[in-house]
């Protein structure tokens, strides 16, 4: 049986109509920049996220980066993130002139770890930025008083969380802002690069789409120095078609998982992830871990019997040559350092059948104990 890592066929085939149509009106009005395509989608995205405001943008990263400038951050100040994320998150803030500043993940949620944002903070602090790891949702009430203690914003990167649940709300409505990737393969996924940013802040938000369109409201009168940093009608278009479906495609991430869950117990030498009873996860990626040392033998096994695996993320953030200018070193972090080394992140699509998740799970129970 082959299990690929992700079956983008799978979904455009079940939409195809629809996604032709979207595409063929959009064709066919010739409004390509910032045409009903993106104010549509930016609406119906509001609405699902629950916040009052969203901007369409070229990319998740440039939704971060675009974050941090409609808050005033830029060089002199020092933003917190984690060590254990995608470089999108700290590229965001270098590009801004800021200073990053990380902090270790927790050893269960591999998200941020509120017990060591504090003693990071100084005078320069204006930022945390937690990320949504995964799909799971970063623990945000302790950061969120974190922040008001020390008057600090918070910008949630939820670029692997669309529809992600903590306590009872949705992530991107908890901080002052939030970030959205819809990376082709992300729960929601356009068909090519494209992000958002959501706020309930509307001057902020205004600020915002002014920086994507070139600094302008009017056109040809530049208010000030902006960006080309729009999301394009056709992606808005495609968008908007997927979003409805969203929900049911994360209830269906949601029963695949359980069932990882299930068919991997206790397998010596496996972790499957971890998610808090209060919260929801989408489980944009399901990534175990491999605790014995044999992870990539595990991976190559996996793949001469095919089933496709990836790595999220095998180097973390602080030795990655492009960030050696942080100056740190192996043993700073680590919890980011152990869950890097042995993280495996398994096929996971709503379209994944029962078949093939026990077929995956059954295929990693001969490794590992037929191993031993």
């Amino acid at each position: 049986m082959e299990v690929p890592f992700v079956d983008l066929q799978a979904q455009y085939q079940s939409l195809r109509p629809q996604m032709d149509e979207a595409i063929q009106e959009v064709l066919d009005n010739t409004a390509y920049i910032l045409g009903p395509g993106v104010s549509d989608f930016e609406e119906a995205f509001a609405d699902f996220i629950g916040v009052s405001n969203v901007v369409g943008a070229s990319s998740g990263t440039d939704a971060l980066r675009l974050a941090l400038l409609g808050l005033g951050i830029g060089p002199g100040d020092e933003v917190i993130t984690v060590a254990n994320t995608f470089i999108a998150t700290c590229e965001a803030i270098s590009h801004v002139g800021a200073d990053i500043v990380l902090v270790d993940a927790h050893h269960e949620t591999y998200n941020i770890d509120p017990a060591k944002i504090e003693q990071a903070i100084t005078e320069r602090t204006k930022a945390i930025i937690p990320v949504h790891l995964y799909g799971q949702p970063a623990d945000m009430d302790p950061i969120m008083e974190i922040a008001e203690r020390h008057n600090l914003f918070v910008i949630e990167d939820a670029a692997q969380a669309h529809g992600a649940i903590y306590k009872g709300r949705k992530v991107g409505t908890i901080g002052d802002v939030s970030c959205f990737s819809f990376y082709p393969g992300k729960n929601l996924g356009a068909f090519g690069d494209g992000g958002a940013v959501g706020t309930n802040n509307d001057e902020l938000a205004h600020h915002i789409k002014i920086l994507t369109n070139h600094g302008q409201e009017v056109k040809y009168e530049h208010l000030i120095i902006g960006y080309c940093d729009r999301l394009d009608s056709l992606q808005g278009a495609v968008l908007s078609v997927k979003l409805p479906y969203l929900d049911g495609w994360n209830v269906s991430r949601r029963s695949r998982a359980a069932l990882y869950d299930d068919c991997l117990a206790n397998i010596p030498g496996i972790v499957t992830p971890y998610v808090s009873p209060e919260n929801e996860s989408v489980y944009h990626l399901y990534v175990i871990r491999v605790t014995d040392g044999r992870r990539d033998a595990l991976r190559q096994y996996l793949d001469e019997n095919g089933i496709a695996t990836n790595l999220h993320y095998p180097i973390p953030v602080h030795l990655q040559k492009a960030y050696s200018e942080l100056g740190h070193k192996v043993g700073n972090f680590p919890v980011s350092e152990r869950v890097t080394k042995q993280c495996l992140s398994l096929p996971m699509y709503a379209e994944l059948t029962d078949q093939q998740v026990c077929f995956v799970s059954e295929t990693i129970r001969n490794f590992m104990v037929g191993n031993l």
